[in-house]
């Protein structure tokens, strides 16, 4: 068995154990710190009068538990729409999307005020989509549009112009402070009944980005030798999209925009268990779970003893990666080996 493939059993295989230590971690640590034998106690000792229980139960478990999916789906998203389209600067943050369903967030919340947790879903979902198709279709008609760099130019381009519209909407229409939420991506503020509502959506689409992990693998040789090998690349190309529109669309509903976990986790990941995405997608998600739940804790200690935005510790990482890559890889697509 080569290394590559330990590896990613290693991953596969510790991810469970792993996941616990980075839970305990996430809800023993913040403003109040709180002991283990606390956190024990909360979930097999359970006191409905202790206030550090109460805590754990109600805001800092549901937390560590959303962000660990929402970091393993924003993972797995970009790790879709790098095979896909064998673009190294392909991510949901980069190409339009989280800002797509950010948008049609702020449209319902001026248009629809009482809108359903259900229906910020479906909305988010709509948005992701929105941004998505613009994006590759506007790269469809350009010269070259997509190379990697200038696909992410024009993704960087329609979420500025998606994200300054719904700023000015957000401020004309006077709901600015209910949408900082969703641009801030504050994880501490995070709805526990759409987390419940989301878990079996996620699952859809993690059952569904798995399921295509052998066909990306082959659609990343490339679309010609993809096609000479019997695969329809259209359809594994459609329902790549759906699945990271269902991925991306419920981190945005439940936390907001997040950049940068999507573009530099699946390279993580490749540097660490090779170019197969049969092992890059699985290990994505988990790797970029663990991140965002430690990004996650190490944001509360930024300004402390107030909360700041995740964004700032994953762009903090983000943003040199992503010139790393511009300035190593240059503007062609990924070669596989």
């Amino acid at each position: 068995m080569d290394r590559e493939k330990v590896r990613a059993y290693a991953i596969i295989y510790s991810s469970p154990f792993l996941s616990i230590v980075v839970i305990l971690l996430s809800i023993s640590l913040g403003t109040m710190n709180i002991s283990f034998n606390e956190i024990y106690n909360a979930f097999f000792h359970y006191d409905a009068e202790n206030v550090e229980q109460i805590i754990i139960r109600t805001a800092r478990f549901p937390r560590a538990v959303g962000t660990l999916l929402i970091g393993g789906l924003l993972a797995m998203s970009g790790a879709l729409m790098q095979g896909m389209t064998r673009n190294y600067l392909a991510s949901p943050s980069i190409m339009g999307v989280s800002d797509g369903a950010a948008f049609m967030i702020t449209l319902a919340f001026v248009f629809f005020p009482s809108i359903s947790s259900l229906q910020m879903v479906a909305v988010s979902f709509l948005g992701s989509s929105l941004g998505v198709f613009l994006v590759l279709g506007l790269a469809s008609i350009v010269k070259n549009g997509f190379s990697p760099l200038r696909l992410a130019i024009i993704g960087t381009v329609f979420g500025s112009f998606l994200s300054s519209l719904s700023s000015a909407l957000a401020s004309y229409f006077q709901v600015s402070q209910n949408m900082s939420f969703w641009y801030n991506a504050r994880l501490h503020q995070l709805n526990n009944e759409l987390l419940l509502l989301c878990f079996p959506l996620a699952i859809v689409g993690i059952i569904l980005a798995l399921s295509l992990s052998k066909s990306i693998a082959i659609l990343s040789l490339g679309k010609e030798i993809a096609t000479s090998l019997g695969q329809k690349t259209l359809i594994i190309q459609l329902l790549t999209m759906v699945a990271v529109v269902i991925m991306t669309g419920i981190s945005v509903s439940l936390a907001g925009k997040i950049g940068f976990v999507g573009l530099i986790i699946p390279h993580i990941t490749r540097m660490i268990v090779g170019v197969d995405y049969k092992k890059i997608i699985p290990c994505s998600g988990i790797l970029g779970a663990l991140f965002l739940v430690i990004c996650d804790t190490f944001s509360r200690f930024i300004n402390y003893p107030f909360e700041s935005p995740i964004g700032i510790v994953t762009a903090f990482i983000g943003v040199p990666f992503f010139l790393y890559l511009i300035k190593t890889k240059g503007g062609g697509n990924m070669q596989r080996g």
